[in-house]
């Protein structure tokens, strides 16, 4: 049950990563209130999880990913590049990632 509140931390983390793009410096409502649920209810949800899991495992996992989520839809929404520099280092964050889960 940990891995999965620390899963929806995480795709909260997504969530607030991308919506601050459209809060526009927070002064959108609607997306200004979005964003900042989303940060607390990924911040609450993160609490919860590291009760059971060990921290620095799950901030990993929690930062993680928010990065490759954050990155994947800034390519697809925002059309940002997609170089084999990028993918690459993506894939380096989840070896790392694989690795923590592993010794854990």
């Amino acid at each position: 049950m940990a891995w999965f509140t620390l899963l929806l931390a995480g795709l909260l983390e997504i969530g607030w990563a991308i919506g601050l793009k459209y809060t526009d410096g927070f002064t959108r409502l609607t997306p200004t209130v979005l964003t900042v649920g989303s940060m607390i209810l990924s911040i609450a949800l993160l609490g919860l999880a590291v009760r059971t899991l060990p921290l620095g495992t799950a901030y990993a996992v929690w930062t993680g990913i928010g990065t490759i989520g954050t990155v994947v839809l800034g390519i697809i929404l925002f059309a940002e590049p997609m170089t084999v520099a990028r993918l690459g280092c993506i894939g380096l964050i989840v070896a790392g990632i694989a690795g923590l889960k592993l010794a854990a």
